[in-house]
């Protein structure tokens, strides 16, 4: 039996969207192919409200995070993270030895203006990553505050992970000076995994043309150059079955409107939040917490394994916590085309099962 899919992604995809993969191939040469990516590329510029380049990469979005801190980083990065993905861009730096410094906060909390500046001010970074959203805590990063800091600083190359958040929550690129702005398919966008993308300032591409050993399939400056210059191609052989059901999908969000489809996921998430309040505990910062997905203190006094195996003989997977919150929270995604439906049901579902568990305690 399928298990309807309530975790941080891969997320729930409509069939209709499924069905555009199976889309006969064509060459990745041909005009054809160079007429879809110029689509997408249009379409997401749309979404993502920016007019900087398109790239598309046939990976995780940790791949094109991977590049931006080999291709972007001269001098030093710092790295601010608010839990397991920000903690994984510092190891990137690590593994690839870009210098790099931690800006790490507290669990469920945020990266402030004041870590910010107090970084900035040193004149130590050419380079700063911020995780926009955090599906571990179920948190998310006050962006416009924290641009209001970043835009003193024009030298600094601004990289941010919106890998759980672009097309789900409000993210005006430009308006927030995002020079590399990351996000992956298998999100709040309702594709499959497998397919990364990154809108790109054309001033970031400059500084990566200074920059030696940037790699080769992750270089930023190869991949904006094959899509400005050839144009929409790209030096690999892309995932066409990706983009295929990527360029369906992008006209299903912009006719949803990019405004509608933020409100519906606050609307879902303040949903989640209230049974959460009302059964368990809120884990995060309560003033900033994610539209996407919810961490749940687990105060049920029944185990996640328990609850979870009981959920997945109704059809339903929803998320354990994630590294240091494993067996401690658990996580209730709702995010790309979940419905208000789908969620109240998963969570009369939820109702249900915890009585029973709890029942079955009592004997």
């Amino acid at each position: 039996m399928h298990k309807k899919l309530f975790i941080p992604g891969p997320v729930e995809v409509g069939q209709d969207v499924l069905n555009k993969m199976a889309t006969p191939l064509i060459g990745h040469r041909t005009k054809d192919a160079i007429a879809l990516q110029q689509s997408i590329s249009e379409k997401l510029q749309k979404v993502m409200r920016t007019q900087n380049t398109i790239i598309l990469s046939t990976s995780s979005g940790s791949g094109l995070m991977e590049g931006a801190v080999r291709c972007f980083t001269k001098n030093r990065a710092a790295i601010f993270s608010i839990g397991a993905f920000g903690d994984r861009w510092y190891k990137m730096c690590v593994a690839n030895g870009v210098e790099a410094d931690l800006f790490s906060s507290e669990l469920g909390q945020i990266t402030t203006p004041e870590m910010l500046e107090s970084a900035l001010s040193t004149g130590k970074y050419d380079l700063i990553t911020i995780t926009h959203n955090e599906t571990a805590t179920g948190i998310h990063n006050p962006l416009k505050a924290l641009s209001e800091i970043y835009k003193k600083y024009p030298d600094v190359i601004v990289c941010v992970d919106t890998v759980s958040s672009m097309s789900g929550d409000d993210i005006p690129v430009d308006e927030l000076a995002i020079d590399v702005c990351i996000t992956s398919s298998q999100k709040c966008l309702g594709l499959p995994p497998g397919l990364a993308i990154a809108a790109v300032s054309d001033r970031a591409v400059e500084k990566a043309k200074t920059i030696n050993n940037r790699g080769l399939y992750f270089d930023y400056v190869e991949l904006v150059k094959f899509v400005k210059e050839k144009p929409y191609q790209y030096p690999s052989t892309p995932s066409i079955s990706h983009m295929f059901a990527l360029d369906y999908q992008l006209d299903k969000i912009l006719e949803e409107g990019i405004e509608n489809r933020y409100k519906r996921h606050c609307m879902l998430a303040q949903i989640v939040r209230d049974w959460a309040t009302k059964n368990c505990e809120l884990y995060s910062d309560p003033e900033n917490l994610s539209v996407t997905v919810t961490c749940i203190t687990n105060t049920l006094g029944i185990s996640f394994s328990e609850l979870n195996k009981a959920m997945g003989e109704r059809g339903y997977l929803i998320s354990n916590g994630y590294g240091a919150l494993k067996d401690k929270t658990f996580r209730i995604a709702h995010m790309a085309d979940t419905t208000e439906e789908e969620i109240r049901e998963l969570l009369k579902n939820l109702d249900e099962v915890i009585v029973e568990l709890k029942a079955a305690q009592a004997k």
